[in-house]
């Protein structure tokens, strides 16, 4: 395969395109299309949508009418049909065209050099400023037909599908203008009988406040529809005898906004988008009611006709026309982030305060250590605790340091406790550690430096098994740490071991979003000014376990990777069902260059790093192993604790369920699928 290329990894590039309306010139207009078209051809797009009626102008009201214009309306078609056939791009196109005895207001859809089929409008509209059904028939009941273009037949309805044979998922269907506004558009049965692309062809005058109206529904259309849906309304030329045209444009998919244009545009104007196929497809497989909603309508979306064209994309690299978050956890817009932070932080501090309330109000067990998980567990806890109206002496918080617990983490955790109320205590775990480590023969007791994997494990496991047997002896349960991302890696001590608790709050967050929800707990005020100056102190401290002596700093990501390029992997995988191939195209598109695109808001400037491609994948190649081959065994046997990303979380009873002896080849040999050497050059 071609890794640079974006269709061999399931996108399909779309446009819609607006401009300069000559009114009642159809031979202008068609040069003008050509024009755009040429361009998307040259920037690799499948599918390119023009709007409402462009080959004469929307706003023409009785002129269409005329047979003058209607004859050079079907002329300016053929000079469309012509001059796409040395051209990339499907492209649909709007003109009325006569049938039987009416006009009826089309989308043509054009590829090299011939017309695959043509849908009629299906809900003129008749209120407030639009008259069309003066003019215009209605297209709702047009299914099944043929209608004559350029002296040929071509299919005519809105039963029309149309398909790209070397392109899957890329299937096409258009409705126009007042069709998106209805209970049930035209695009939802389409949708249902397998169409991923929705093209509007749209005239719509602006008033205040319809440019919102518009995004409303089209996000609203794509969400439902579970597909990308583009929208292309009239703009300058189009006429002002009684209203006024922005010629908005518009890419979304499944919700999200992916490109929009600027409004009121003096000359052409495009929005382009690489539209993810694979997603859409992967969506629709795991949320079985859409396809439940097929079959409750199978009647109106069974008899759909298909039509399949060939592309022929571009194999070389295009680059990548859509915004890619390196941190898909953690938004990079500003109030996206805070009202993340916000739900996450009290989705948490919520579960908690019902647990507690539904076992009897018990007090809380939990090890801190001053790292970041321990950190946020605390004060989810403190919170829930003013929620319920409880002291906060409730909590019953141990550090519990072991061979190498540095003076800084420590000191981070008494500082704390101590301004967050709590009551706190400090119980070494050393002696003891040693003891265990003697009996069991281990060469660390008798005075070598064998750091292995039991001496780290002795002490995750003493740590935890002291917290339970506290937890009995003072009427708690022990309050869990350990984050989304360790679970995802296997990253922890199992059974007896940072592995297990009574009720975990930060199962369902990823590593990544921690810190920036602790910046929100400082930024938002949720404690006093010694708290958020602690905090901040935390935050500023590298993640490590401090389980090996003598080393300068036991860093995780030393070890594991880098905990942003594995939680990339994580929500790709775990949302998406992505192939670590795509994920790769995907990651070095987020992390090559550090200058390019948004970082999170508070991101230290010293952490904005880059990856490339060999990295990329060397970290790919860890996490599939772990998190396919090895890890589930420890995640099959989790404690509770709430969902709170999006993008899933890895509970056995929730998101995610997998057999603990699985294994990882499907996973590794799809990551060999390209040449490094050949996708670096």
């Amino acid at each position: 395969m071609n890794f640079r290329s974006l269709y061999q990894h399931g996108f399909a590039r779309v446009a819609a395109c607006t401009g300069h309306t000559v009114i009642a010139d159809p031979p202008a207009n068609a040069e003008a299309v050509l024009r755009q078209a040429r361009r998307c051809a040259g920037e690799g797009v499948a599918v390119a949508v023009f709007p409402e009626m462009g080959l004469c102008g929307y706003s023409i009201e009785d002129l269409l009418l005329q047979d003058a214009l209607l004859d050079q309306v079907e002329e300016a078609l053929g000079t469309v049909v012509a001059g796409s056939a040395e051209l990339l791009p499907v492209l649909v196109v709007g003109a009325p065209l006569r049938h039987r005895n009416r006009v009826y207001n089309c989308a043509v859809v054009v590829h090299r050099g011939r017309v695959l089929g043509v849908v009629p409008k299906s809900y003129p509209p008749n209120y407030r400023e639009f008259y069309e059904r003066r003019q215009i028939a209605a297209g709702d009941d047009e299914r099944g037909g043929t209608i004559l273009v350029g002296g040929e037949s071509v299919p005519f309805g809105v039963d029309l599908l149309f398909a790209a044979e070397d392109v899957p998922g890329l299937v096409l269907h258009a409705e126009i203008c007042e069709d998106m506004w209805v209970p049930v558009p035209p695009s939802a049965e389409a949708a249902l009988a397998g169409a991923t692309v929705l093209a509007n062809l749209s005239g719509s005058p602006i008033t205040v406040g319809r440019a919102e109206d518009r995004k409303l529904m089209c996000r609203s259309a794509s969400s439902r529809c579970i597909a990308a849906y583009v929208y292309s309304a009239a703009g300058l030329g189009e006429s002002t005898t009684d209203l006024s045209w922005d010629g908005q444009t518009m890419v979304y998919e499944n919700g999200t906004l992916l490109a929009e244009s600027g409004r009121f545009p003096l000359d052409d104007q495009f929005s382009v988008a690489d539209v993810d196929l694979d997603l859409l497809r992967q969506e629709r497989l795991r949320t079985g009611s859409f396809d439940d909603n097929r079959r409750t309508h199978a009647a109106r979306t069974a008899d759909f006709r298909t039509l399949s064209f060939r592309l022929d994309p571009p194999s070389g690299d295009l680059g990548l026309r859509r915004r890619i978050e390196r941190f898909p956890f953690v938004p990079a817009d500003p109030d996206r982030l805070a009202q993340d932070c916000y739900e996450a932080y009290n989705i948490q501090v919520a579960g908690l305060q019902q647990r507690l309330a539904a076992i009897g109000g018990p007090k809380v067990v939990i090890g801190v250590s001053g790292g970041l998980d321990s950190t946020h567990a605390l004060i989810v806890a403190a919170r829930a605790m003013d929620r319920a109206g409880r002291p906060r002496s409730d909590i019953l918080a141990w550090t519990l340091p072991g061979f190498a617990t540095s003076d800084h983490t420590k000191g981070n955790a008494h500082e704390l406790m101590r301004s967050l109320g709590v009551t706190a205590a400090e119980l070494d775990i050393t002696p003891t550690a040693r003891l265990m480590l003697q009996e069991m023969g281990h060469p660390f007791a008798s005075g070598e430096p064998v750091y292995d994997v039991t001496f780290e494990n002795v002490q995750a496991g003493l740590r935890t098994d002291y917290l339970f047997r506290l937890a009995n002896q003072r009427g708690g349960i022990v309050l869990g740490t350990g984050d989304l991302s360790e679970l995802a890696l296997g990253w922890s001590t199992y059974g007896v071991g940072d592995q297990m608790s009574h009720y975990n709050v930060n199962s369902g967050v990823p590593k990544t979003l921690i810190q920036h929800l602790i910046r929100w707990v400082i930024g938002s005020h949720q404690f006093d000014e010694d708290t958020d100056r602690t905090l901040a102190a935390i935050l500023d401290t590298e993640i490590s376990p401090e389980l090996v002596p003598g080393e300068e700093l036991q860093s995780t990501e030393s070890k594991i990777g880098p905990y942003a390029l594995h939680d990339f992997t994580l929500f790709h995988v775990l949302r998406y069902g992505f192939r670590p191939s795509k994920i790769a195209f995907l990651a070095w598109h987020a992390w090559h260059d550090p200058d390019a695109g948004a970082w999170p808001p508070g991101f230290p400037e010293a952490e904005r790093v880059a990856y490339d491609l060999p990295e990329i994948r060397r970290w790919l190649d860890v996490f599939c192993r772990r998190f396919f081959g090895f890890a589930q065994f420890k995640r099959s046997a989790m404690p509770n604790g709430p969902k709170v990303s999006a993008g899933g979380s890895l509970s056995p009873r929730g998101d995610w369920r997998a057999p603990s002896d699985g294994s990882a080849r499907a996973w590794l040999r799809d990551l060999a699928r390209f040449d490094l050497p050949e996708a670096e050059g």
